[in-house]
């Protein structure tokens, strides 16, 4: 299921992930992809409000690479934007932590280390379309609380 949505503003942003967020269960993996200052960061920020820790505590891990924060259940917010080769990913581990999570694995630049996603990733990609104008396109499958989310999002459908 693709849903396309628009955000007008970093607000918006969050809320849109907010509400993905409340539908996420531990073991997801959301891949975040899309042009420097997208908002994919932002977009973790809301995930991170839905899991109960502040937005705050979320920026962005460039030079750690990997962050966990403890919420409702953890959530593993992974930027492997200054990693060149996939493998890289594998010899600090990260790809156990895609398959391996307790909790919720947000990824940014995921088209770095696309082989080493779950196949059932949600995939989440940014496109700028103006100063604070996104286009949101967000992939996943067709269950239940995807299905749950799509409707929770109609105010920030594409074609409205």
């Amino acid at each position: 299921m693709n849903i396309e949505l628009v955000s007008n503003s970093p607000e918006d942003t969050l809320e849109i992930a907010r509400l993905l967020g409340k539908v996420l269960t531990p073991g997801d993996v959301i891949a975040l992809t899309g042009d420097l200052g997208a908002g994919k960061t932002c977009f973790c920020k809301g995930i991170g409000a839905a899991l109960g820790i502040s937005p705050g505590r979320v920026t962005s891990p460039t030079f750690t690479i990997a962050t966990e924060h403890e919420g409702v259940f953890p959530l593993n917010h992974i930027d492997v934007y200054r990693l060149d080769t996939a493998r890289e990913a594998v010899e600090i581990g990260l790809d156990e932590i895609f398959s391996g999570t307790r909790g919720v694995c947000v990824v940014e630049w995921a088209e770095k280390v696309e082989e080493l996603l779950p196949i059932e990733s949600i995939r989440v990609t940014f496109i700028i379309s103006g100063d604070n104008h996104r286009k949101i396109v967000v992939s996943g499958p067709e269950q239940g609380r995807f299905t749950a989310f799509h409707e929770s999002t109609t105010r920030f459908s594409a074609g409205r």
